[in-house]
C-alpha cells in the first residue's frame, strides 16, 4: 500500500465545522453587498456585482470584505446623486508616532496593522499575537504572528464575549488574562484553542476611534502566566489603541469611501 507522508491529517468533525462556519461568514458579507448592488443599480446578476466589487477593491487597494461591509452599512445614495458619499472627510493621515521606530512613513492598511502588532508585542514582551478588525458586528482576524493554524481558524471570526478580545471590545478597555487555564472569561472550546497554540496568558488592546467606536483589537499571547502589566506599559498600549483607532477611522472615511464613490459611478453608468 502506498503511503503519502505529506498528506494532511484527517480533520476532526469540530475542525470541519469551524472551517464551514468561516467560509459561511466570509461569504455572507460580500453576498449581502452583491444583492444590494443588484437591487439598486442596473447590474444584471450577483456575479456581475461581485466582479465590480473585486475590481474596485483592487483599484483602491481596499480589502474586498471591507468594501462590502461599508457598502452594506452606509445609507443609500440619493437618487441621481453623482457620488455615494458627497463631502467625505479629507486631510492627511493622523499621526502614528507611537509606532515609529525610525524615519520611515507608514503607508497602507496592511503596513499599519503589521507595525501596530509588532510594537504591541514589543511593549508586552510577547512572541505571539494577532490583530482583528470589526466587521458586520464581529471581530475578524486580519494579521497574526506565531499562532498555529488551528488557533487562527478557530478565532477567524469572534462574535461573543467568551474570549478576552470579545470582552475587551464590549467593555472598550484593555483586558489581561493572567492564566488562560483557570480564567472564567473563556468557554471550554475557546480555552482549549488558545492553550493548544502554546499560549498561557493574553492581553487585549481595543483600537478605539476618537468618538469611542471600537474599530478593532490587538491581542498578545504569552507562553507563561502573566503578572499585571505596569502603568507605563498600559499607557503605551492605550496610546497605540487610540492612534491606530483614529487611523482606521480616517482610512475608512478616505480610501474606503473613495472606492465606494468610484463603485457608485461605475455601477450607475456601466460600460
Amino acid at each position: 500500500m502506498t503511503e503519502y507522508p505529506h498528506a494532511p491529517a484527517p480533520q476532526e468533525p469540530a475542525d470541519r465545522a469551524v472551517d464551514e462556519r468561516n467560509r459561511r461568514l466570509a461569504r455572507a458579507g460580500v453576498a449581502r453587498a452583491e444583492k444590494l448592488l443588484v437591487k439598486r443599480y442596473p447590474i444584471p446578476s450577483q456575479q456581475d456585482a461581485f466582479d465590480l466589487l473585486r475590481r474596485t477593491s483592487q483599484k483602491f487597494n481596499v480589502k474586498l470584505h471591507t468594501l462590502a461591509d461599508v457598502a452594506v452599512r452606509l445609507p443609500a445614495p440619493q437618487a441621481g446623486a453623482p457620488s455615494w458619499v458627497p463631502g467625505r472627510p479629507q486631510g492627511a493621515a493622523p499621526s502614528l508616532s507611537a509606532l515609529r521606530t525610525g524615519p520611515e512613513r507608514l503607508t497602507g492598511h496592511g503596513a499599519v496593522l503589521k507595525a501596530a502588532l509588532r510594537h504591541t508585542l514589543h511593549v508586552t514582551g510577547a512572541g505571539m499575537g494577532n490583530v482583528q478588525l470589526v466587521e458586520n458586528g464581529m471581530l475578524r482576524l486580519e494579521q497574526h504572528t506565531g499562532l498555529n493554524r488551528r488557533f487562527t481558524n478557530y478565532f477567524a471570526f469572534v462574535d461573543d464575549s467568551t474570549t478576552a478580545c470579545g470582552q475587551a471590545a464590549g467593555e472598550r478597555r484593555q483586558i489581561t488574562v493572567k492564566d488562560v487555564a483557570v480564567s472564567d472569561i473563556f468557554d471550554e472550546s475557546s480555552r482549549e484553542a488558545i492553550l493548544q497554540a502554546g499560549s498561557r496568558a493574553c492581553h487585549s488592546v481595543p483600537l478605539v476611534s476618537p468618538g469611542g467606536q471600537v474599530m478593532g483589537m490587538i491581542s498578545t499571547h504569552h507562553e507563561e502566566t502573566l503578572r499585571d502589566l505596569s502603568v507605563a506599559q498600559l499607557a503605551a498600549l492605550r496610546q497605540v489603541g487610540a492612534q491606530v483607532g483614529r487611523w482606521l477611522l480616517w482610512h475608512r472615511n478616505t480610501a474606503v469611501l473613495s472606492a465606494l464613490n468610484d463603485l457608485h459611478t461605475n455601477a450607475t453608468h456601466p460600460n
